[in-house]
C-alpha cells in the first residue's frame, strides 16, 4: 500500500494560533520530528507552496513531478497551502495516493517552506512554487547526478519561456564557497536540489521578504559538492502580484528594509568565517548591495531615500563598493553608483 494517501481532512492545532488541515491516511509522521533514517527515506521530497492559485496550475505542477522516473517510494510530494480562501482538497482526488496536503493559516511562503522542511523525510529537497513546474527531461539529468554522485547541491537554470536544454554533461563538482567566489549566485530557492544533511538548523526567516537571499548563500557555504549544470530544468510563471508590489509604498519600504537587513546580516556573518568562506560571502554581499542601490532608485525615485540609505551602507563599510573584478557588469555598475552625478543620471534613466 502506498505510504501517503489523501483521503480526508482533519484539523490539528499547532501552537494554538495556527490550524493545519492535513490530508493523509496515516498521520503519525511526527511533524516535530527532526531526525530521519536515510536508508529508508524517499530519495527526494518535493515541497510545493501555494496560495489562491488556479487548480490547473497546481495540477500541472504535480504532473511535472509524478511524470518523473522516480518510483513511488523514491519521492515524497508535500503541498503546503498557505491559507487559500478555499481549500483545493477536493480537486486533488486523483493524487490521493501520491501527495501530502497541508493547509495552514496564512503566514507567508517562508513559513510554508519551513513547515514543509519539518515534515519532509527525503534525503534531498526540492522547492517548487505551485504555479511553476519542472521540465521533466532536463530535471531527469539532475536526478541522475543525485542518484550516482551523491551531491550536496545540483544547480540548474530556469526559464519563463519554453526552452530546450543545450547539453546534458556532468560538470566537475566544487565546494560551495569556491562556486560563490567565482560566480554570481542566483539565490532563488527553487533553482537547485540539495542534500538534506547540509541543512542542519538553517531555516527561512518568516519575517522577511526576499528571504531566499539570506537562506541560499548560507546553504551553499555548507556544501562540499556542488554541481553547476547549464540545463533549463524549471519553468516559472511571472506572478501578477509582482507588479502590484512595485507600486505599493508600504511594500516598497518593507522590501528595501528587508534587503538592507539581509545585507547587514550576511556582512556580519562574513566577518566570522574562515578566509575562503568570507571572500565568497563578501562577493555575494557586494552583488546584493548593487541590486539594492538600483532598487532604491527604481522603486522610490527619491534622492532623500537614496542619500539616507547610502549613508547607512557607508557607515557599515559597504559603500563605496569594493574595487573587485567580480564581473564586467559589476565593474561598470560599481563606477555608476560611486559617482554622484552618474547616480543622478541613472535615476533619470530609470524613471
Amino acid at each position: 500500500m502506498p505510504k501517503h494517501r489523501l483521503l480526508y481532512a482533519i484539523k490539528i492545532p499547532i501552537k494554538q494560533s495556527v490550524m493545519l488541515q492535513i490530508c493523509k491516511l496515516n498521520i503519525n509522521f511526527a511533524i516535530m520530528n527532526t531526525s530521519f533514517d536515510s536508508s529508508n527515506s524517499p530519495l527526494v521530497s518535493f515541497i510545493i507552496t501555494c496560495r489562491n492559485l488556479p487548480v490547473k496550475q497546481i495540477t500541472e505542477c504535480l504532473d511535472s513531478i509524478t511524470g518523473l522516473s522516480l518510483r513511488t517510494q523514491e519521492k515524497e510530494i508535500i503541498v503546503i497551502d498557505d491559507g487559500s480562501d478555499v481549500s483545493i482538497i477536493d480537486c486533488l482526488e486523483k493524487y490521493r495516493d501520491e501527495i501530502i496536503y497541508v493547509r495552514q493559516k496564512k503566514n507567508g511562503v517562508s513559513s510554508a517552506r519551513n513547515l514543509g522542511l519539518r515534515m519532509a523525510s527525503g534525503n534531498f529537497i526540492q522547492f517548487i512554487n505551485g504555479e511553476d513546474k519542472l521540465i521533466p527531461d532536463a530535471y531527469e539529468h539532475c536526478l541522475d547526478i543525485v542518484r550516482y554522485n551523491v551531491p550536496d547541491i545540483v544547480l540548474f537554470n530556469s526559464s519563463g519561456k519554453k526552452k530546450e536544454t543545450s547539453s546534458f554533461y556532468i560538470p566537475e563538482p566544487m565546494d560551495g564557497a569556491h562556486y560563490m567566489r567565482h560566480n554570481n549566485l542566483h539565490a532563488t530557492a527553487w533553482g537547485y536540489i540539495f542534500n538534506r544533511k547540509i541543512l542542519l538548523d538553517l531555516r527561512f526567516n518568516p519575517s522577511l521578504l526576499n528571504t531566499d537571499e539570506e537562506f541560499t548563500p548560507q546553504l551553499f557555504l555548507r556544501a562540499e559538492k556542488v554541481y553547476s549544470t547549464d540545463i533549463v530544468a524549471y519553468s516559472y510563471k511571472k506572478r501578477p502580484s509582482d507588479s502590484i508590489k512595485d507600486k505599493d509604498p508600504r511594500l516598497i519600504l518593507k522590501r528595501l528594509n528587508d534587503i538592507e537587513h539581509i545585507i547587514f546580516h550576511l556582512k556580519e556573518l562574513s566577518e566570522q568565517l574562515p578566509i575562503a568562506d568570507s571572500q565568497a560571502l563578501q562577493r555575494r554581499v557586494s552583488q546584493l548591495t548593487i541590486d539594492y542601490i538600483f532598487s532604491i532608485i527604481r522603486l522610490t525615485r527619491s534622492s532623500k531615500q537614496l542619500s539616507s540609505r547610502l549613508k547607512r551602507l557607508e557607515d557599515c563599510g559597504l559603500f563605496p563598493l569594493p574595487d573587485k573584478r567580480y564581473s564586467r557588469s559589476y565593474t561598470i555598475l560599481r563606477k555608476l553608483t560611486k559617482n554622484r552625478m552618474l547616480r543622478k543620471c541613472l535615476s533619470l534613466v530609470l524613471k
